[in-house]
């Protein structure tokens, strides 16, 4: 069998097998953005066949159980790849439909898109205080926390809090997060904090007069099209639900449907900075809006002016990468978008092994998920494959003037 024809079967069989198999149980059924040859995107086909067996190689090396690459182009998807298997105890075939624990890229698919629709809305200004709109945000120079130090990490919060054993209620939680002191003055310093997507949760929950998860499901994945990205999945989901890791620390269970982040499940499942559950098939509609300036179908989402300033690089503090909720390649070293996606590219990652990169200037987007955590969090071979799947992805890309 040729690499072109061992392509055309991943992609097809592959999309049919995780769509409209006889055995799946209720999974809404998710409609992939159209398909199209690769070499009518710009693509050499054995190329892309060679990013396939790269990411078997590593599934069999143990690097992730399984996973889904999905690639696109100009609003097509030229590679629609399962690999794998849900789990090490669970030795079924991912499909394309698989549905993955989506871990920070909640931050960017869910609460920044949140933040996009009321920019757009005139109800949300980036450079307002936080305290406007949540005044229990308190302690010594949060008043000078704005909503734009928090979309870039630079609001001085400290990385994260023990909610799940300090805790014991959503508003007991929410309250540690509110009142905790910050370690520097606003602006001056980056640190990833999921703090911060917390606290910016309740400012959008405020706006919006209803929880985040029912906003983006009113607003963002019902007219997008994207049935199977939600927070909290169903029982009735749970064999399409690729196992994260047996916690041994918090819930003594193996998770599966359940965020796998302690801070938003002590949350209710439901936060900022964890907890959306959503496939590849999915997020190649998100991806395709992204980089269609906010518009799909007959659909315009957000505004191309919104999306172009959410997706650039702030420089808060001078010399970080951070776009609004966004991340940039690194101008040096390790970066999950390898070292050949162009400046312009933005995207995020997930602690339990996602990935979603978006680069305007040859208009490709890379979705890789994964459940890396199973069977365990000590594994980081995740890291290196990011980037490496990146990278050969550009390099497939022998046409990009097409």
């Amino acid at each position: 069998m040729t690499a072109r024809a061992a392509l055309a079967i991943v992609w097809v069989g592959g999309l049919t097998a995780g769509c409209r198999g006889s055995a799946a149980p209720p999974v809404p059924l998710s409609t992939a953005i159209p398909a199209a040859s690769p070499g009518s995107l710009g693509f050499d086909s054995t190329r892309l066949a060679g990013v396939i067996g790269y990411l078997r190689a590593e599934a069999d090396s143990g690097a992730f159980p399984g996973a889904v690459l999905a690639v696109g182009r100009h609003g097509r998807l030229a590679v629609l790849a399962p690999v794998g298997v849900y789990a090490v105890s669970d030795r079924r075939p991912v499909h394309a439909g698989t549905i993955y624990d989506l871990a920070s890229l909640t931050k960017v698919v869910g609460l920044t898109t949140a933040c996009t629709l009321l920019v757009d809305e005139g109800k949300l200004a980036l450079d307002a205080p936080v305290q406007r709109y949540l005044p229990q945000f308190a302690g010594p120079m949060k008043d000078q926390v704005t909503i734009r130090h928090l979309l870039t990490h630079s609001a001085g919060l400290v990385a994260d809090l023990p909610l799940y054993d300090s805790t014991r209620t959503r508003a007991a939680a929410l309250q540690a997060v509110d009142t905790t002191t910050l370690l520097a003055p606003p602006g001056t310093t980056y640190r990833y904090s999921d703090l911060s997507a917390i606290v910016l949760m309740q400012v959008v929950e405020r706006l919006a007069g209803e929880p985040l998860d029912s906003f983006l499901a009113r607003r963002v994945f019902g007219p997008l099209g994207m049935p199977a990205t939600r927070f909290l999945p169903p029982p009735g989901w749970r064999d399409r639900i690729a196992p994260t890791e047996n916690d041994t620390v918090f819930r003594h269970r193996l998770l599966v449907g359940e965020v796998h982040d302690e801070s938003a499940a002590r949350l209710g499942g439901v936060s900022g900075n964890a907890g959306l559950f959503s496939n590849a098939l999915d997020l190649s509609r998100f991806a395709a809006l992204l980089l269609n300036g906010g518009a799909w179908d007959t659909l315009q989402l957000i505004r191309a002016e919104t999306v172009a300033e959410f997706t650039r690089r702030q420089n808060i503090p001078a010399g970080s990468t951070r776009a609004l909720g966004w991340d940039t390649p690194s101008d040096s070293g390790y970066s999950s978008a390898g070292t050949k996606l162009s400046r312009r590219s933005f995207g995020h990652t997930g602690y339990t092994g996602t990935s979603l990169w978006l680069d305007p200037e040859r208009d490709l987007f890379i979705i890789l998920l994964t459940n890396r955590v199973n069977p365990t969090r000590a594994n980081t071979m995740i890291l290196h494959v990011r980037s490496q799947v990146a990278d050969l992805v550009v390099d497939a890309l022998t046409h990009p003037e097409l």
